[in-house]
């Protein structure tokens, strides 16, 4: 897939992607492998309106829904949050400096795994029972990855966005956009960037529950990526705004109010419609009661799903694995397990 420019100020320099070992991390599946330049799918309903659809994987775990509705039925009255997002970096520990005194945030929980070799650290700003967290990804002698060009920036609310910008500056950090006024509002905003260069839009939001608040990415179709997460993953479209003059329209979806809740940012540049994804970024990690029906439905809606839903290897963690039509991964992770994990 090759990197097309983005627009209005909004895209990323893409380059040559490296390699990237493959690991075995515990719910992160860190390691990018094909899936995430596997074709993408039209969002489609397989099989007619009536459809019954069957899971493989165990006749124990079959799935039956009897038509889109009784599926679209079922995930709305699913439990679903977002629990954290996944991404490589080339120095762990620099990361997390970087993370803790510059933009406040803790060390939640830490795993080395040097038989696999590689480590995991989760950081935020609250418990992962009950906060959007961030997992990092650290492979043993990997000092460097490519972010690409799909990738937007990670979100944070803050009491005050130059007191923030100025601990970054002063703590040796790289500022990218000075605070002010984003363009055609009112809130007052700043970019700054991480050691690897991944973006984090500081937004002014006092006494917000949830400072971790955005994942942004790039898509090729936006109705088209609107759709597929209100159907297959049982996301509301919370707000969406066109701007014209800067030639980029964004939605914003999740599982709550946005100024409660984490949510995905998904923007579209005009007339841009492929972006080149690197090998830095991984995924979104989203909680469900039942990781078998949620496979059923992303499939009845015409998602691809990249790891059948099950245990995973050595544990009893049950996830399941999906692409969206322009092939971001998501993994769908079994509540009750998830919460075992964090035990």
């Amino acid at each position: 897939m090759r990197a097309l420019p983005a627009t209005a100020g909004r895209g990323a320099v893409a380059c040559a992607a490296a390699p990237v070992p493959r690991r075995s991390l515990l719910l992160s599946t860190a390691a990018a492998g094909a899936a995430l330049n596997a074709e993408q799918l039209p969002l489609r309903l397989t099989g007619g309106a009536a459809a019954k659809i069957r899971a493989p994987a165990d006749a124990a775990q079959a799935v039956t829904f009897t038509s889109t509705d009784d599926a679209l039925a079922w995930t709305n009255k699913d439990n679903r949050r977002l629990l954290h997002v996944v991404y490589r970096v080339g120095d762990l520990d620099k990361t997390i400096k970087f993370y803790t005194e510059c933009l406040g945030m803790k060390v939640l929980r830490k795993r080395d795994i040097p038989e696999e070799k590689y480590t995991n650290a989760f950081l935020g700003y609250g418990p992962e029972d009950s906060h959007f967290a961030i997992e990092l990804a650290y492979n043993y002698g990997v000092d460097k990855y490519d972010i690409g060009a799909g990738f937007g920036h990670f979100g944070i609310g803050v009491n005050d966005v130059a007191k923030t910008v100025e601990l970054v500056r002063a703590k040796g950090g790289k500022v990218t956009r000075e605070p002010g006024p984003v363009k055609g509002g009112k809130t007052v905003i700043a970019f700054v960037e991480d050691p690897d260069g991944y973006k984090f839009e500081i937004l002014e939001r006092p006494g917000t529950p949830e400072p971790l608040c955005q994942v942004m990415l790039r898509v090729g179709d936006l109705d088209r990526a609107i759709s597929f997460y209100e159907k297959a993953c049982g996301m509301e479209l919370l707000r969406k705004r066109d701007n014209p003059e800067y030639k980029y329209t964004v939605a914003m979806m999740g599982y709550g109010p946005e100024e409660k809740n984490a949510v995905l940012e998904l923007t579209y540049n005009y007339g841009v419609s492929e972006y080149a994804k690197g090998n830095a970024y991984a995924q979104i990690a989203i909680g469900t009661d039942d990781v078998y029906k949620t496979a059923e439905v992303v499939k009845l809606f015409g998602g691809q799903v990249v790891r059948e839903p099950g245990p995973l290897p050595g544990i009893s963690t049950k996830i399941t694995a999906i692409l969206d039509p322009d092939g971001w991964k998501s993994v769908f992770v079994d509540n009750i397990d998830f919460a075992k994990e964090l035990e």
